[in-house]
């Protein structure tokens, strides 16, 4: 399968996760990309379009992809609890909910972010 290919499953399964996932000022939406080196999330307002906190784990401490990811985790849940978030929607970006992406949901949880 080639890169393209693997490209196009991915972006047509995030249209499918964005179709049903709004994010809302009550409830924003945690969005979530994966590239080989880094994760980035951000939470965002969808009825505003504003980017309300983000975190990349290139900025992270950790050996494997993992930890630095479940360090990005929690260090943006600590940024949603300053602006007063603690509810919000996982958009995982059409990505397969395994390893890294399961390992960054599992940590903003434990942080304290609801989803």
């Amino acid at each position: 399968m080639t890169l393209a290919v693997k490209q196009q499953k991915r972006q047509r399964r995030h249209r499918r996760v964005r179709a049903k996932v709004f994010g809302s000022a009550t409830r924003p939406r945690l969005s979530v990309y994966k590239s080989n080196t880094r994760l980035i999330a951000q939470i965002i307002d969808d009825s505003k379009g504003a980017t309300l906190a983000a975190v990349s784990s290139l900025e992270e401490k950790g050996k494997t992809p993992r930890e630095r990811a479940e360090a990005a985790a929690t260090t943006l849940a600590k940024h949603a609890k300053e602006k007063g978030i603690s509810l919000v929607i996982f958009d995982r970006g059409g990505f397969q909910y395994v390893g890294t992406m399961k390992a960054f949901a599992d940590a903003a949880r434990a942080a304290g972010l609801k989803f």
